[in-house]
């Protein structure tokens, strides 16, 4: 617990290493609220599928979060969240999260956490920063939620930061930073959220994208965003592809996202790959 007793300073740190083609956790360390459960490997040794938990139910105003990942050569892990985080509206303190990952030559990482639901009032900045050796794959998506549209509650006080850096060898690859100072006309506005309480991304470098699986990629989204969210793929100037979404259901950008990203894996690694256990919808 941090200095103030109703805010967490939490750590999460893990190395992973290759060992005769299995992947194994060579170091864990984590401190409240953060934790992760032990490794298991459903797709076999080789992938070590690890799940992290926010012990204490959700993220407030004054927390101070910190995520390590380094992949040592050849390593591939797949890591999600036990469940959605939860963001509570602030006391005026902001909340943030710090993410660092670090991927060695010829491992894979697929970052697929559960979606962020940001309550209105809410003021959180994250900040991700993944640094590619030659050769490494990255896998990624991140859905957020502003405001809990079940209740009828929109996302119109309070603020979300959150800046995205990829680099490799010195060079950025990929640089994306949004900024949201939460007010009625933002929400409404087309320039804006245009009342689409969900916007996400999901990336991959480091893998090659043919124009093939770019139009499947595509195709997918034609066929699985069918509850009005609008979705949209691009290739980067690197090996490599970017998808956004903006609408209004999770469960849709989470079928899109789950059929890209079996895809991919069908394209890299010759096999669609197994939903992690915690992937109820």
């Amino acid at each position: 617990m941090s200095h103030s007793s109703s805010s967490w300073h939490g750590n999460l740190e893990l190395n992973y290493r290759d060992r005769n083609g299995a992947t194994q956790v060579q170091r864990a360390y984590t401190t409240a609220p953060l934790k992760v459960q032990r490794p298991f490997y459903p797709e076999g040794e080789k992938i070590c599928h690890t799940i992290a938990l926010h012990t204490a139910g959700g993220i407030v105003g004054g927390d101070r979060l910190s995520q390590n990942l380094h992949l040592q050569p050849q390593s591939h892990v797949l890591l999600t969240t036990a469940a959605a985080t939860k963001v509570y509206r602030s006391n005026g303190q902001q909340a943030q999260q710090t993410i660092t990952l670090k991927i060695d030559s010829g491992a894979r990482l697929e970052w697929l956490p559960q979606e962020t639901i940001l309550f209105n009032g809410a003021i959180y900045q994250q900040k991700m920063r993944v640094e590619l050796a030659p050769g490494a794959t990255f896998l990624a998506w991140e859905i957020t939620r502003l405001g809990r549209t079940a209740r009828g509650e929109q996302f119109v006080k309070g603020e979300w930061r959150n800046s995205t850096e990829i680099w490799q060898d010195g060079k950025p690859l990929w640089i994306d930073r949004q900024w949201l100072p939460a007010s009625q006309s933002l929400w409404d506005s087309p320039h804006g959220l245009g009342g689409q309480p969900i916007v996400a991304s999901f990336l991959c470098l480091g893998q090659p994208i043919s124009p093939e699986i770019l139009e499947k990629m595509r195709n997918l989204g034609a066929s699985t965003l069918n509850r009005g969210g609008l979705g949209g793929v691009t290739t980067t100037q690197e090996q490599g592809s970017i998808c956004r979404y903006r609408g209004a259901s999770t469960i849709e950008v989470k079928n899109w996202f789950v059929a890209i990203w079996q895809l991919l894996r069908l394209e890299g690694l010759q096999s669609s790959g197994i939903k992690p256990r915690v992937w109820q919808w």
